[in-house]
């Protein structure tokens, strides 16, 4: 009875001092209301520590901060946040949209612990069809829409941009080659054998019989391919009525290459010509937002997001909160679908109009081609997230299983691996990749030049010194206290005894004593499953061999390894692709493709005599003085 006692005094003694914590949270917050103006804006709560712990915005700066000062009727979720409260930061905006799209940026700069967070946010790629050359190229292209020419997009991955570009290079036979290619071939590529170009740098066919090429690619990633197919079908009649039985059968391979793509795409609806359909699935604390792509009434591929979410959240709120991190560096569509209504969604469509320079739809449908579009993105929400949570909850007993494996105080949060890559110390790289309880942060992911001049050809130790030295000074740097998530709690080494003992050593050095360190060695016969690991002060230990956590580490070893070969070889072909005038003041890739194609080599530009290099086109007067001086320093 008196551990009862004793037990219910301590639950008493904790909410006493979540109570007052409370009480503390709100007085901090009530001495800032009555200085705010009735205006709009964005606010920031900060720790003790001067941690931004949420960002938000107001219609009215004073109603929305003084909400926060009631002491009942808080969700739990915001009655902790009030309680870490020791400090505020506001910014007043001239409008309530202004303040909308600042608080989505300082959302994704800060990633506050208290908001709904975006966590993969990358660019979609488009297709450009170019307009700067006699015979148009077309490519992929991801980033800033600088070059001069047509886009179409987003296309939801670079398979669904790769699956189109096949399909309108067997039905268009455009090219794809770069310019430089284009000018400097003198024989058809690979592409023309197939019959998947038209071979226009060779002269087998002329320009206006291109440019009609182009135009039918144009109208078809425009949504007219019925129109289009319409057409082939009408040449191809008439080219077998005139015996023309190859061009028949050309056209023929064409309307049946527009045709497998349509039926491959899936849904393409016939009322919906652009869209963004956005769907929500919730399920313990967890969510996953469903994004397709509807262009020109087809279906050009979709993504699945897991923001990052507190678990009490309303859908209205995780959607918002998405939805203007998503579109902070995205064109949105000009319709756009959603599973769930959003709060503030006359703020949200004024944004991504004036965005888009014109009038945005944003709406939850009750009926028709548009809510069976939504539906079939919810439904793949709801799996794309049954399989996250089924990885999440296998990756989580793996970590638990390493860490008993080798006496870790706790399951590790963030694992580091590291390797090496050179060919007898040359081109030498080392790679780091990161995994924690969601499985691979690829967007941790880090590659290192080995640079030490001091070090000798092939000394993996001293590679390794170096890569970890760049590491964790910079992180050293960036978070001396600790406070993000960027600080491992596990190093995993691809070596034995001395490659631990310099990895500890270099750590040492910086000050780090605290983070383990584990090295993966296979076994004297080199056989995968007979690994032995290493650990300072401890004897050498070996797994089970059809153990799950020895599989595990495999695989962690295995991914290190493939990102560093794979970073060798790109830094192996570029030294191999490079030239002496890669090292020219003032010559770009523009000029350097025009001096290779007036002389023919790096070489020949290198004993070229002034004369010469002034008749090169796009090479000024200034800067051919600048090439020949650069080449013949002693003359």
């Amino acid at each position: 009875m008196a551990h009862n006692n004793s037990h219910s005094f301590e639950e008493e003694g904790q909410a006493d001092a979540a109570r007052q914590a409370m009480r503390s949270g709100v007085e901090v917050i009530k001495s800032y209301v009555t200085t705010l103006p009735d205006a709009p804006g964005v606010y920031r709560m900060l720790n003790d520590a001067q941690e931004v712990l949420y960002v938000g915005k107001a219609r009215s700066l004073r109603k929305r901060v003084a909400n926060y000062t009631k002491l009942t009727g808080q969700s739990a979720r915001i009655g902790r946040m009030i309680m870490a409260t020791a400090s505020m930061m506001f910014l007043r905006t001239e409008t309530e949209t202004e303040a909308l799209l600042l608080e989505q940026n300082l959302i994704k700069q800060l990633k506050p612990r208290y908001n709904v967070l975006l966590r993969d946010d990358k660019s979609f790629p488009n297709i450009l069809v170019t307009d700067d050359h006699g015979f148009p190229r077309i490519a992929k292209h991801r980033g800033a829409k600088t070059r001069k020419g047509r886009y179409f997009g987003p296309f939801a991955s670079a398979g669904a941009v790769n699956q189109t570009l096949n399909t309108l290079q067997k039905a268009f036979l455009l090219r794809n080659c770069t310019d430089s290619d284009f000018e400097t071939r003198s024989r058809p590529c690979l592409l023309y054998q197939i019959k998947r170009c038209s071979g226009p740098c060779v002269g087998k066919i002329s320009e206006a019989e291109y440019s009609a090429l182009v135009e039918d690619a144009v109208k078809y990633l425009q949504g007219r391919s019925t129109r289009v197919q319409g057409e082939l079908a009408k040449e191809m009649a008439e080219a077998s009525a005139a015996m023309e039985f190859e061009r028949a059968a050309a056209l023929r391979d064409r309307i049946r290459a527009m045709t497998n793509v349509q039926s491959a795409q899936g849904i393409n609806p016939e009322t919906v010509a652009e869209a963004d359909v956005i769907a929500l699935h919730e399920k313990d604390g967890q969510a996953c937002v469903q994004v397709f792509f509807f262009r020109a009434h087809q279906n050009w591929g979709n993504r699945a997001y897991f923001p990052r979410t507190g678990g009490a959240e309303s859908a209205a709120e995780i959607l918002e909160s998405f939805m203007g991190q998503f579109y902070s560096n995205k064109e949105p569509a000009r319709l756009i679908l959603m599973s769930h209504e959003i709060e503030n969604v006359d703020l949200m469509r004024e944004a991504l109009s004036a965005k888009l320079g014109r009038k945005v739809v944003i709406g939850v449908p009750s009926r028709g081609e548009k809510k069976m579009l939504v539906e079939q993105a919810a439904k793949n929400a709801r799996e794309s997230l049954g399989r996250r949570m089924s990885e999440t909850a296998t990756q989580g007993k793996l970590l638990a299983g390493l860490a008993d494996a080798f006496d870790l105080d706790e399951p590790p949060q963030r694992i580091e691996i590291y390797d090496n890559s050179h060919i007898q110390g040359a081109h030498a790289v080392g790679a780091m990749v990161v995994a924690g309880p969601e499985g691979w942060l690829k967007s941790s992911y880090r590659k290192f030049n080995i640079k030490g001049d001091k070090i000798t050809p092939g000394d993996d130790f001293g590679m390794m010194k170096e890569v970890l030295d760049r590491r964790f000074s910079r992180l050293m740097k960036e978070d001396p206290d600790r406070k993000s998530d960027q600080w491992p709690d596990l190093l995993l080494i691809d070596g034995g005894p001395g490659q631990v003992s310099a990895s500890e050593a270099a750590l040492a050095d910086l000050g780090v004593e605290d983070v383990t360190i584990i090295g993966v060695a296979k076994g004297t016969e080199r056989d995968a499953g007979k690994e032995v690991f290493y650990r300072a002060g401890q004897p050498p230990k070996a797994l089970p061999f059809r153990d799950p956590v020895l599989y595990f580490t495999q695989r962690l070893r295995d991914e290190a390894h493939r990102f560093a070969i794979g970073t060798h070889r790109a830094k192996r072909a570029k030294a191999t692709t490079a030239t002496p005038l890669d090292e020219v003041p003032g010559v770009g890739a523009a000029r350097k493709r025009a001096l290779l194609a007036h002389f023919g080599s790096a070489k020949a530009v290198t004993r070229a005599g002034l004369a010469d290099l002034k008749a090169v086109d796009g090479i000024s007067d200034q800067l051919a003085e600048q090439i020949y001086g650069f080449f013949n320093a002693d003359g």
